[in-house]
């Protein structure tokens, strides 16, 4: 069984929040060090972000833009109503793991940084989990991938050590087909309103469901499994904890609105969402998703939460005849 040990250090007139997650089979773990977390006083009367103008992000130092030779890496299908549609997909990223497959489907994931601290890279399993997801998926019926069944395939043919959160999405007969374990995620973006957000899976605050090589690991059956309609114009956007930790859901759109209207290729909007979610990470003072929860859960924190970022976004069109 996992357990949770919170710790709360005094510091000043202040209380220093250090928590570590354990579990006494498995040696993962999240943990906070002193110098991570930043306290303040509480301002029960403070602004949500999701209130706030959205700047505009330069992005001239965000690295790893994925290049597209064409205007997207697009998948078709056919949907009701004899539409075929695509997903013109981009991605940016910062260590965690991602994949955009031309066979209708995108995924991020997270590996757990915890593992760092026993000298194994944390971002290791991730990107296997994600390199067997796109094996998986090519062995799936066209038309109608199951995200459930390719991320248990890529589950059990990962033998990397670590662990990982995953989302696995795809466009099939009944429009957007997901499956989601852990604090990674996505929302669906339509005429400029979030329509829809996976929930976050926890076991604790700050403590993810997660993937792991052995027997200890959350399963992929706890994945929670999504169906959604969708239609032209509609955009996905997916991301690890580092983007939904540190930006609202209108934060969000509110950029893909900007992004859309510009005229900007999906991997350039990406990479102003990561932009902008780095920039509430360092903001020591601001609320975030982040700071909300670690509030509700009984500690003074403000400020955004310093974290590998990863977002992949796709339009979803419809595909020339």
């Amino acid at each position: 069984m996992s357990g949770f040990l919170g710790n709360r250090e005094p510091w000043g007139n202040n209380m220093l929040c250090k928590c570590f997650w354990f579990d006494v089979s498995r040696t993962s773990l999240k943990s906070y060090q002193p110098e991570e977390i930043w306290t303040n006083d509480f301002s029960a009367g403070s602004t949500p972000c999701s209130t706030r103008a959205i700047p505009d992000v330069p992005v001239d130092d965000v690295p790893h833009e994925e290049g597209l030779d064409s205007p997207g890496i697009s998948s078709n299908q056919k949907l009701p109503g004899d539409k075929i549609l695509k997903l013109i997909s981009g991605g940016n990223w910062w260590k965690d793991a991602h994949f955009i497959s031309n066979e209708h489907a995108i995924g991020v994931a997270d590996g757990v940084g915890g593992w760092a601290d026993l000298g194994i890279d944390s971002g290791h399993y991730a990107r296997e989990l994600m390199s067997h997801s796109v094996s998986a998926i090519e062995e799936e019926p066209k038309g109608s991938i199951d995200p459930a069944r390719v991320l248990e395939k890529a589950y059990f043919s990962t033998k990397a050590r670590g662990s990982s959160t995953a989302c696995i999405i795809a466009l099939t007969n009944q429009g957007i087909h997901a499956v989601n374990l852990g604090d990674s995620g996505f929302i669906i973006v339509r005429d400029g309103c979030v329509v829809f957000q996976s929930p976050v899976q926890q076991h604790d605050f700050n403590f993810t469901y997660q993937l792991e090589n052995g027997n200890a690991s959350d399963l992929p059956s706890s994945g929670q499994v999504f169906t959604f309609p969708i239609v032209t114009g509609d955009v996905i956007v997916a991301g690890t904890d580092g983007l939904f930790d540190n930006l609202y859901k209108n934060e969000v759109a509110s950029v893909v609105v900007q992004a859309t209207r510009a005229g900007l290729r999906p991997q350039v909007a990406a990479q102003k969402i990561a932009a902008l979610a780095r920039q509430r990470a360092q903001d020591r003072r601001g609320q975030t998703p982040f700071s909300a929860a670690a509030q509700e859960a009984g500690y003074r924190y403000y400020g955004g939460k310093l974290d590998d970022i990863t977002v992949v976004v796709s339009y979803v069109t419809v595909a020339s005849p």
